[in-house]
């Protein structure tokens, strides 16, 4: 006669080997011989020109991120171009609050492909790893033939669910699953919870990174939005620091609405309004 504790654990692996037997196979990463096919993308990298995501459509031409009066041309339908002159109403007031000026906002998509600060990219045969200093998110990549997440395992989160396969030496990337209560740029452009990203990234030139990016959002759009990025890979040697908001060393956000900026010294050098 069987202890109980004995027909518990029988029943257990019982239990255990046929949820083994019923689960689809795990994906397997491609072959080493995979990883000699792969471009470089070693070493660390900056993006080329300002922090307005658009350059393309940017008014005035050569206008800043967080400047008063410049903005981009999103296709957005008439509702959520209403949204975005708002929030460049606030912009105008210094009353614009940038998610980034909360301490434990981490970076996030599709922002991380407009940031200052310098990224990385992690290439192996079964993800790629983009890495941006800013944060220290880390956006993971498959590319080991998996399909999206789907029902309740998909839910809105910083970086999205991100899943890509190489066309020769260029990295497709598709992304969906982002929030909806964050910024693309500093003026002020948005988007919803159906955002899809698809991102054509690859070398133009030994030390010149390009990413065409095709954003479609049937909430916010009337049409898909083309935009395109390039970075340029830093000199050897060249250090990514550890940047993150560990100790409560954010902007100060005044009673009002403004966003303040601190020194080196830790005291605040905006001006009076």
């Amino acid at each position: 006669m069987k202890s109980p504790i004995a027909a518990l654990f029988l029943a257990a692996l019982v239990s255990n080997a046929a949820l083994a037997a019923s689960a689809p196979p795990s994906p397997k990463a491609p072959p080493l011989e995979a990883w000699a096919k792969l471009p470089d993308w070693s070493g660390a990298w900056a993006m080329i020109g300002p922090t307005v995501f658009d350059a393309a459509t940017v008014e005035p031409k050569g206008g800043g991120a967080g400047t008063p009066g410049v903005r981009e041309h999103p296709p957005y339908n008439a509702e959520w171009e209403a949204k975005y002159v708002k929030n460049q109403e606030l912009v105008k007031t210094d009353r614009f609050v940038d998610p980034n000026s909360f301490c434990g906002t981490p970076a996030y998509m599709p922002r991380m492909m407009n940031l200052p600060d310098a990224i990385e990219w992690a290439v192996r045969p079964d993800q790629v790893w983009h890495i941006v200093e800013n944060g220290s998110t880390i956006r993971r990549i498959y590319t080991d033939g998996r399909p999206h997440l789907k029902g309740d395992d998909l839910f809105p989160t910083y970086t999205g669910d991100n899943i890509g396969h190489w066309e020769g030496d260029t990295l497709v990337v598709d992304t969906i699953g982002l929030r909806d209560d964050l910024i693309i740029d500093r003026t002020g452009l948005i988007h919803s919870s159906a955002m899809h990203v698809v991102q054509r990234i690859r070398l133009v030139e030994p030390d010149i990174l390009e990413a065409q990016m095709v954003l479609e959002d049937p909430i916010a759009f009337t049409a898909p939005w083309k935009v395109t990025k390039r970075y340029r890979r830093l000199p050897p040697g060249s250090y990514v620091f550890d940047y993150a908001c560990a100790e409560n060393n954010r902007n100060p956000i005044t009673a009002d609405g403004r966003t303040l900026t601190k020194g080196a010294d830790g005291k605040v050098i905006d001006k009076a309004k």
